[in-house]
């Protein structure tokens, strides 16, 4: 009876809790939140002062007693408290709305939730995303695996008894999984993704141009330039940055020739991960991926020419997932609306 009335008063909620960024879908409504997994808070106090797009802006622009940083790494919870408050602040923003008046009841912040989680998650690390969602203010936590989560968002036919692989390029972890009647049969989760590609690229420019740059600005030029095979139009951007060599600023123009030389190695051990998770996969679901494919998801899945690499490498078909960087939270709202394929799916070890 309670449950139900805090579903009349409350939107149940799916979220991607991911490293770079968190999505938030309202059941029946949409996307409503789509901000930076950034958080700013005073170090002495520790009072929360900004929290996602706001909270990344201050990124290596902080003074002494500020502190701007991700609570996420890697797929999982790093700092506990600055998790919780973020998902709170996330939860409350979609129950005020921007346009809710003075003639209508405000949402009460009691939703049922369902999060995306990495697949090679420790039950610790499973049971802190749970109690995190909980002391934001859920009234109902559930978590499913995103590689599961992305193959459900991209609308691959994982109840059947055929194979489907997912690959889910994240900015913390690349999540590989083949998916058959409903499950998981075989996965990977690969703790290389969008933010070691951020520090090749930094670490790229202080090698050959004596460049010193954040990583907000190697993930800028990531996404203006980058690629991982020759393009038919080379693109070109300036960075700005300080000269190691004299401490004065400096600015170099960078080609994507020099971008796809940083950003190599990284795309090289997701390929090498992909084809040892094919090698170890049963051969009568082998037939089946040969057919439909590898589906690739996420925001890595946006680097240009990825697809036509993976396929060059893997021997088979490559396509993009539509709004890869949607599929995740796309298909925990499908489970949402499911109850039946969200007790097929969800994880339970260590869980209540």
């Amino acid at each position: 009876m309670l449950d139900f009335l805090f579903g009349l008063f409350s939107y149940d909620l799916a979220i991607d809790l991911g490293t770079s960024n968190t999505l938030v879908l309202v059941r029946g409504k949409g996307i409503a939140v789509r901000e930076p997994s950034v958080v700013a808070r005073h170090k002495k106090t520790k009072k929360i002062l900004s929290i996602g797009g706001e909270a990344k802006k201050m990124l290596g622009k902080t003074p002494e007693m500020i502190e701007a940083f991700r609570p996420l790494k890697d797929g999982v919870i790093a700092d506990f408290d600055a998790t919780s408050e973020m998902l709170s602040y996330f939860i409350q923003k979609v129950h005020q709305g921007p346009k809710e008046g003075r003639f209508f009841l405000p949402k009460i912040a009691r939703p049922k939730v369902v999060i995306g989680i990495p697949s090679g998650v420790t039950e610790v690390e499973r049971r802190a995303v749970w109690e995190a969602a909980l002391s934001a203010g859920a009234r109902e936590a559930y978590l499913i695996e995103e590689p599961m989560a992305a193959a459900i968002g991209a609308g691959l036919p994982i109840e059947e008894p055929k194979g489907s692989f997912i690959v889910d390029m994240g900015g913390g972890t690349t999540e590989m999984a083949i998916i058959s009647l409903g499950g998981i049969v075989i996965s990977k989760c690969l703790r290389v993704a969008g933010d070691e590609m951020d520090e090749a690229i930094s670490h790229f420019l202080r090698l050959k141009h004596s460049l010193l740059v954040g990583l907000p600005t190697a993930e800028e030029v990531k996404i203006q330039i980058g690629n991982s095979i020759l393009p038919k139009e080379e693109k070109q951007t300036v960075v700005r940055g300080r000269d190691l060599e004299t401490g004065l600023p400096k600015s170099v123009r960078v080609g994507g020739a020099e971008v796809r030389e940083a950003l190599s190695p990284i795309v090289n051990q997701i390929v090498e991960a992909i084809k040892e998770l094919i090698e170890e996969t049963p051969p009568e679901l082998i037939g089946d991926i040969m057919e439909q494919g590898l589906t690739l998801a996420g925001g890595g899945a946006k680097l240009t020419g990825i697809d036509k690499r993976m396929a060059q490498e893997t021997k088979m078909p490559v396509w993009i997932a539509e709004q890869p960087m949607e599929t995740v939270v796309r298909g925990c709202a499908r489970v949402l609306e499911n109850r039946e394929l969200l007790e097929k799916v969800r994880v339970t070890g260590g869980l209540r």
